[in-house]
């Protein structure tokens, strides 16, 4: 079994710092999407678009496959996981400070806050 090797940070935080960036990660938080989807609702041209999703690939956020003339981009959390670790090394954070940075990333993301992973209880 071959290893996945840690993402390199300093790629995270800058493909994490633009809005652009953060935009298609909150879509494709709804699941895999083709370039062309992706692209649709931002005002830019599609190799804009393609170049954003180049750097969230080089940090590892998204992962692209090639099918024929369509390219399928899908989201990969593993590099977002090893960002919230590295940032809980900084020591003890109150629950509140969590909480505040979850509002914060659900806010960034184009989330309602408290939607991200809810579920309707039956």
């Amino acid at each position: 079994m071959t290893e996945t090797p840690a993402p390199d940070l300093d790629l995270v935080f800058a493909a994490l710092a633009d809005p652009t960036r953060r935009a298609l990660l909150g879509r494709l938080l709804e699941g895999e999407r083709n370039v062309g989807d992706l692209a649709a609702p931002l005002p830019m041209s599609l190799a804009a678009v393609s170049k954003h999703l180049g750097i969230l690939t080089r940090a590892g956020l998204v992962s692209q496959l090639r099918a024929g003339r369509e390219k399928t981009c899908r989201l990969e959390p593993d590099a977002l996981a090893a960002a919230f670790v590295w940032m809980q090394g900084f020591g003890a954070f109150a629950t509140e400070d969590f909480d505040a940075l979850e509002r914060y990333v659900e806010l960034a993301l184009g989330e309602a806050p408290g939607d991200a992973g809810s579920e309707s209880d039956p």
